[in-house]
């Protein structure tokens, strides 16, 4: 790709120059940093090159264009594509710094995987990492590019709901390090297929097998390790066979896991809600083994981490205990949450659950056999909220909302709920948070 200042071609290096002068990058024109670089990306709804003469009046100390109508300052660059500019300008930073990269990705936990593994390896290196849920092909780039010279470690989430897209994250960040938590239904809309989400997740595995790469793997998942078989394996599970080994001990809410390290076991008392987190905080403690963090400081380092934005956290209001998991949703996960509360011993439960976006064809079978299992199950107060649940076979157990402001109006008008335990389940769309505000 070339660029151009007006007429003057400018290649990627010299870009690269501003960037090293001008080491803060801004993608949103409402805040523009002083000094900052601004790329005009553009979106469905917005064209950032009509804000770029702004950016510069607001502190920018260039702005990046990719149409030549707005470039009417000696400070704003002319290239081709603003988006690939930002990308080979990040892929050109990575390969400068020269650090090691650990890339991770997978249907369900890899947010939780990402800051758990942060917390370990803040031990020992200065690291940058993935803020957010900054994983696509804008949020990779500028993570990569917060990378400073005293950066020694990067963690880099990467997120996908097509085909191909892990594998063009991998090429921009050159990950010499993957680890996929797991491969779900997620996406199943983009992927087209359930074997679409495998293929494109072992993406990851495909690039570390060309770079020569290795991967932490869960050895309790026979996926896993097929998709990535003659990759050098630096395995974690319940396996005697594992590299490092744990157990997953009964709690009634925040998982314990034990987990043998060479001098011994060592009990992790977690803030993580469900069994399913055990593989989360497995994939951590191996992540540290190999990079011979202390097992004490591995063990502290998890045992601190609070989950947020409604991934998982238990929240108590008045008498209630609402364990709030909203922040998105996929068969896979939605199952796991449900099979985990159904183990909780409590007198009184409740489940709220919202309709599983972007599955496409497969929609509607999988939003009844969540319902089945529902009908199956000993819980006996079930709401349900969306167009697409509302559409599924139950019995008179289940209540169905199509939206939840109309769940909201027919709660306040219920006899306010006392000592229950609450699960509240959806993707992010349906807004259930929304609801905490009723209990």
């Amino acid at each position: 790709m070339r660029f151009y200042f007006f007429s003057t071609p400018m290649k990627t290096t010299e870009l690269y120059k501003l960037f090293e002068k001008h080491p803060v990058i801004s993608t949103d024109s409402r805040n523009i940093p002083n000094g900052c670089l601004f790329f005009a990306l553009k979106g469905q709804n917005f064209d950032g090159n009509q804000f770029a003469a702004d950016s510069i009046t607001k502190g920018a100390a260039f702005a990046i264009v990719d149409n030549q109508d707005y470039a009417i300052d000696s400070r704003i660059i002319l290239v081709d594509d603003v988006l690939k500019s930002l990308q080979e300008l990040a892929n050109l930073h990575r390969r400068t710094l020269g650090i090691p990269v650990l890339a991770i990705t997978g249907t369900n936990g890899k947010t939780t995987s990402k800051e758990l593994i942060a917390s370990v390896l803040q031990n020992r290196f200065n690291i940058t990492y993935t803020q957010g849920n900054l994983n696509n092909h804008i949020g990779v780039p500028l993570t990569l590019l917060k990378m400073t010279t005293d950066t020694q470690l990067a963690i880099i989430e990467m997120g996908a709901n097509h085909p191909g897209e892990i594998y063009d994250l991998c090429k921009i960040a050159e990950p010499n390090m993957g680890l996929v938590t797991n491969m779900g239904k997620a996406h199943l809309e983009g992927f087209g297929s359930f074997e679409g989400v495998i293929k494109t997740k072992s993406e990851m595995y495909d690039f570390l097998r060309e770079s020569g790469g290795k991967c932490f793997v869960n050895a309790d998942n026979e996926l896993l390790l097929k998709q990535s078989a003659g990759l050098e394996q630096l395995t974690y599970g319940t396996t005697d066979q594992a590299d490092l080994r744990g157990e997953a001990e009964d709690s009634p809410y925040f998982l314990t896991a034990k987990v043998l390290f060479p001098k011994g076991w060592l009990y992790i008392r977690s803030k993580l809600l469900g069994a399913y987190n055990f593989e989360n905080i497995m994939a951590a403690a191996r992540v540290g083994f190999h990079f011979e963090i202390d097992p004490l400081l591995i063990q502290k380092s998890i045992e601190k981490y609070t989950p947020t934005n409604n991934r998982s956290q238990l929240i108590q209001r008045g008498t209630n205990r609402i364990i709030m998991d909203a922040y998105n949703a996929n068969p896979t996960s939605m199952l796991a949450a449900l099979q985990n509360f159904s183990t909780i011993d409590h007198a009184t439960k409740l489940v709220i659950l919202g309709d599983m976006l972007e599955l496409g064809e497969y929609s509607t079978d999988e939003h009844q056999k969540i319902a089945d299992f529902l009908l199956e199950s000993h819980l006996n107060t079930i709401y349900l909220v969306g167009s697409v649940f509302c559409q599924t076979k139950t019995g008179t157990k289940v209540k169905k909302f199509e939206s939840i402001e109309l769940l909201a109006n027919y709660l306040r008008q219920q006899k306010q709920m006392k000592d229950s335990l609450i699960l509240i389940k959806g993707s992010r769309g349906i807004q259930l948070e929304k609801i905490l505000d009723i209990f």
